[in-house]
């Protein structure tokens, strides 16, 4: 998958004087679309609205929200339920054959019926277009789809794989209408049809608008009339004065932690404003390319995992609304451990680092350069690597400095092998220790940094797919953790908390921040 994560959602200071909402929901709201309309600000673009394209949160926003899926992640949850279907099962032991039956009465918002028929090509034309941008490459284990009777589907897998039913579950499962997208190309049109809870009624380059599906027939229960979405294109002060002079009703995804403060300090207007909190498994980590010449030197990266001291960077550019991560597998999801922890430890040791330095035969001090893109990661990103690099040379070890560029540059040049150094943040497509272990070190590795080890590919990751009890996978998860520990292609730098800053009147965003990464809009109410 391409790294479709932008940076922790928002940014909260410590001890703002606003209301601060998790747990359970402050307002249950009236069902079936008689709410009013909400009007979401975010820094976030949609770069997509066909499901065979988008792999970015602002695209899998919209799929969620627009398009079916065989089965979805209820609020809170992170073992998939049905959704368009009514059951799925595996129907073998070696969990090769999966089998789902539809709903009865599905109809897309143009009236067309959803059968077994649109889920086979749904699937099939991703797997044909293939679009580097999109989410096909999630999908290497899927074989081959068939369709014994409108309601029947079933898939025929390659190889064993138990998460098969989280993957279908995410945006990458999205159900489109046979009849109105092409087979074997993007639709272009920046239109969509779907049978999700909403429409699409326009998209364009300021704003989305959503108006409720009178069609749908599934387990949402909308709250509200209809939702506009309104692309600020990174630009938090713009989006901050759009909170504060009324014109959206809440702003997710880009408001950093002085922007958030400001608003609190405001006597006239943080009154009639909250921030709503939930749990995330956002990750974001230093990526190192194997095959540089400096960053490729084992020693060099140990230094690094020796001197980074997450605690001081989270508390100075992220007010401590992100936590220190020390695994590949973020808190909260199976197979957990702390191995960068229990390797380098949480302090910084220079004296450690020098010697993994001279280990190498560098007595000299290292120069390095550490590659951004705020314009993807969030404007807090400069500032996050400026803060690391001033923690190496303050060891006296390195001469490190920081470059920022353009995101559309950036990925090019990481796929060169031009960088070093550089970051890239991850939003889980699903909740499951596979989607942060497989996508960096399986197969074709989405981190671009040459880095295989033939055990991770070749024994663990397939043998922890196989496994339908996905508590079962925790030695070998911790195994790999444990190798990535030692072998140093990548360095975890910290987990997101999830944030959303809403005007008083606005009730259910602590349903649309979860693990899952799953931004319901049926869930909001306002009033």
């Amino acid at each position: 998958m391409n790294m479709r994560t932008p940076w922790p959602v928002l940014s909260l200071a410590a001890g703002l004087a606003v209301g601060l909402l998790t747990g359970c929901g402050t307002q249950s709201g009236d069902s079936g679309g008689s709410g009013s309309s909400v009007v979401m600000g975010m820094s976030d673009d949609v770069l997509a609205t066909d499901p065979a394209s988008g792999y970015d949160p602002g695209s899998w926003m919209l799929f969620n929200n627009v398009f079916q899926t065989l089965l979805n992640f209820p609020k809170g949850g992170t073992e998939p339920v049905p959704e368009a279907a009514r059951e799925c099962q595996f129907t073998d032991t070696q969990t090769r054959v999966y089998r789902c039956t539809l709903e009865d009465g599905l109809t897309f918002s143009n009236g067309d019926s959803l059968t077994s028929e649109d889920v086979k090509f749904s699937f099939d034309r991703l797997l044909k277009i293939n679009d580097p941008n999109g989410p096909a490459n999630m999908f290497p284990m899927l074989g081959s789809v068939e369709t014994p009777d409108e309601k029947t589907v079933v898939f025929k897998l390659k190889y064993a794989d138990a998460t098969f039913p989280s993957k279908i579950a995410s945006g990458a499962g999205s159900i489109v209408d046979h009849t109105q997208y092409p087979a074997d190309a993007l639709r272009k049109d920046n239109k969509a049809v779907g049978s999700g809870p909403y429409t699409l009624d326009s998209f364009g380059k300021d704003k989305a608008v959503f108006s409720v599906n009178g069609r749908y027939k599934g387990p949402a229960h909308v709250r509200n009339s209809g939702v506009t979405m309104k692309f600020f294109h990174g630009d938090q002060k713009a989006l901050k004065k759009a909170l504060l002079d009324k014109e959206v009703d809440l702003a997710y995804r880009g408001l950093i932690a002085a922007d958030v403060a400001d608003i609190a300090d405001d006597t006239d207007t943080g009154k009639d404003i909250k921030v709503v909190d939930g749990s995330s498994a956002e990750v974001q980590h230093l990526v190192f390319n194997m095959d540089d010449p400096v960053a490729g030197k084992l020693g060099v990266r140990k230094a690094v995992a020796y001197l980074l001291d997450r605690e001081a960077l989270v508390d100075k550019v992220y007010d401590n609304t992100a936590t220190p991560l020390y695994s590949i597998i973020p808190a909260g999801i199976t197979g957990h451990n702390t191995s960068f922890f229990d390797t380098y430890g949480a302090r910084p040791s220079k004296d450690k680092a020098r010697a993994a330095l001279q280990s190498e035969g560098i007595f000299d001090k290292v120069r390095l350069t550490l590659w951004s893109t705020p314009s993807r990661y969030g404007p807090a990103t400069d500032e996050e690597l400026r803060t690391i690099a001033r923690q190496l040379n303050d060891s006296g070890l390195f001469n490190a400095t920081v470059t920022s560029v353009p995101f559309d540059r950036y990925e090019k040049d990481i796929a060169q092998g031009k960088y070093g150094v550089y970051v890239k943040g991850w939003v889980p497509d699903y909740p499951d220790p596979d989607n942060f272990t497989a996508p960096f070190f399986g197969k074709g590795n989405v981190l671009d940094n040459r880095y295989v080890n033939r055990t991770i590919t070749s024994d663990l990751i397939p043998r922890t797919a196989a496994q339908s009890d996905r508590s079962s996978t925790n030695a070998d998860y911790g195994k790999l953790q444990d190798i990535v520990a030692d072998d140093l292609p990548v360095i975890p730098v910290w987990q997101a908390k999830q944030y959303a800053v809403t005007r008083d009147d606005i009730y259910g965003l602590e349903y649309c921040l979860d693990p899952a990464a799953v931004f319901r809009f049926w869930e909001i109410s306002k009033g």
